[in-house]
């Protein structure tokens, strides 16, 4: 009886633990697709840098938490400059908060990319 207990306990636990990685990297999907259908590209790029900095170097410079999320959705959405060099990047009012979440999410993924 304690065997079956024991065991039913250990699968539940390792669902769990798959939900939970598996939401976000669906939610670093849907933010890799949004990136690809917005103007990112035009000054980011996952390891080459453009104009701004690169994907990887923002999420090497910014762990994933949920406050540095909606920090990078808010500059994402208002733009902003400063923080990597001169040159602004533009405001993206057009997104939603939820849109541009996913989108820093996708970003701050790509910390172990070179």
């Amino acid at each position: 009886m304690y065997s079956r207990v024991f065991l039913l306990l250990i699968i539940m636990l390792f669902t769990a633990c798959g939900t939970d990685k598996k939401g976000n990297s669906k939610l670093a999907e849907e933010g890799k697709e949004l990136v690809d259908s917005n103007d990112c590209k035009t000054c980011h790029h996952t390891s080459n840098k453009i104009m701004g900095p690169t994907y990887s170097d923002i999420g090497k410079k910014y762990q994933a938490t949920n406050e540095n999320v909606a920090m990078l959705a808010e500059r994402i959405i208002k733009g902003g400059s400063g923080n990597w060099g001169e040159i602004p990047m533009n405001a993206h009012t057009d997104l939603s908060q939820e849109s541009a979440k996913k989108m820093a999410q996708y970003v701050l993924s790509l910390s172990n990319v070179d």
